[in-house]
């Protein structure tokens, strides 16, 4: 989607007939890695056997397999996207993201198996840079996105009709409180309904780019699922995020959509973690919800801060916290709703974030990945060209702002949340910098 360069000369008809076929081959290859980067190499797997922390990249299938797309993907970027655009990311934020993870190898109990994961982390990167930088104009790319998403959605609803034991949680299990819950093809209900929310993002950007018929589609599916997800808080980020940018476009006061953001994220920090900190602050949130406790979460919240507290400057170390000696060496603690050693996450993102990266480094990554991404959207939407694809990258921007206060994403390897996180931070980015051929 990148601004293209001037062509030298009359075109042959076979110099045009060979971009022709560029193009086609662009364009599917980036729909097509859209659909997998949303399915994963491993639907409709069912209940976790492993650790959470696990799911992405404990098995050969997500090891091999993002290798793999790595491989084509990186192969078909370099043949096919433009060599400007790809220039243009020598200096990303993405640089100081990596390096940040690369230099807590350090801290890491068990580096080799760390830096595994992360090397994970960056072949899955690798897709998400070609999905963005393969097609040559908005319009591959928008036709492209509704049919990939359109596919991904079928599948779901066509498993829900015809094997629903395999798409909505069961009555056995720990997960059992969960039952008629659906999930679709992800392994728990809160994985799958920010991945619906995210859906009906990209459904209003189909509808605004003139595919009203797919769109619309799109919009009302991935928001019925979202709705028999039984997730309240994503039913409650999803109209939050989608508000406040249509509201900024429609007003044309984007700074002010910018800034109601960020007192929507000190609202939601205090009213979740910020209550196991302030007495007054859970008895606010009391007031507001009927589960202050957020499914037993504040008390993993406590135990995460407790062992920030230890290593505030250095942290633990990349995936090197969780489901590792220094929690499963622990004694159980039969009077928690958890037990803390069989977790696979601080669910919130910036705990986690803090853990792993320790203060300095999680203030980097907060920055390149929550903060930055707002001053890029301002430049980036300034050209009217522009506009409709940054509003759609910052709406998942926002929306995960949010959801990272109950769930933990940061650089989870080939995790569809943090995938899709990571192509609307590299959108706006690469939005900052370009233009967008439209057709």
């Amino acid at each position: 989607m990148s601004v293209g360069t001037e062509q030298a000369g009359e075109v042959t008809p076979d110099e045009a007939a060979a971009m022709a076929r560029g193009r086609a081959i662009s364009a599917f290859l980036s729909a097509f890695g859209l659909f997998l980067l949303l399915l994963t190499l491993q639907p409709f797997t069912g209940p976790l056997e492993v650790a959470e922390g696990e799911r992405s990249s404990g098995n050969v299938i997500n090891q091999v397999g993002y290798v793999a797309l790595a491989l084509v993907f990186g192969g078909a970027t370099l043949a096919f996207a433009e060599r400007a655009a790809i220039a243009r990311l020598r200096s990303s934020s993405w640089l100081v993201v990596f390096a940040v993870a690369a230099v807590s190898l350090s801290q890491a109990l068990d580096a080799e198996a760390s830096f595994r994961a992360l090397l994970l982390a960056g072949f899955a990167m690798v897709l998400v840079l070609g999905i963005l930088a393969l097609p040559q104009t908005e319009a591959d790319f928008v036709n492209g996105a509704a049919n990939a998403a359109l596919l991904l959605i079928a599948i779901v609803y066509g498993a829900l009709l015809l094997a629903p034991q395999l798409a909505i949680h069961g009555a056995e299990g720990v997960e059992g409180g969960h039952a008629g819950d659906w999930k679709g093809h992800l392994s728990h209900k809160n994985f799958a309904a920010p991945v619906f929310s995210m859906l009906a993002m990209f459904g209003i950007y189909a509808w605004r780019s003139g595919l009203r018929l797919r769109g619309a589609a799109i919009v009302l599916l991935s928001v019925l699922f979202v709705l028999n997800s039984g997730s309240k808080t994503t039913m409650g980020f999803l109209p939050i995020a989608v508000g406040l940018v249509l509201m900024g476009r429609w007003l044309g006061r984007p700074r002010l959509a910018l800034a109601l953001h960020v007192v929507a994220v000190a609202m939601v920090a205090a009213l979740t973690v910020g209550t196991v900190l302030s007495p007054a602050l859970r008895q606010l949130s009391a007031s507001i919800s009927s589960d202050v406790t957020f499914t037993g979460r504040d008390e993993i919240w406590r135990f995460a801060l407790e062992y920030i507290g230890q290593k505030p400057w250095a942290g633990y170390g990349y995936l090197s916290f969780w489901q590792t000696p220094v929690v499963t060496h622990l004694e159980e603690n039969f009077e928690a709703s958890w037990d803390i050693r069989g977790i696979g996450s601080a669910h919130n993102t910036y705990l986690d974030a803090l853990l792993m990266f320790g203060i300095p480094g999680a203030a980097l990554m907060i920055y390149c990945l929550m903060l930055r991404p707002l001053r890029n959207y301002l430049v980036a939407e300034i050209d009217p060209g522009r506009r409709r694809f940054a509003d759609l990258c910052l709406m998942i921007v926002m929306f995960m702002t949010y959801v990272g206060m109950l769930e933990s994403f940061f650089l989870n390897r080939a995790d569809p949340l943090w995938l899709l996180f990571a192509f609307a931070v590299l959108g706006l980015e690469m939005a900052s910098r370009m233009a967008l051929r439209k057709s």
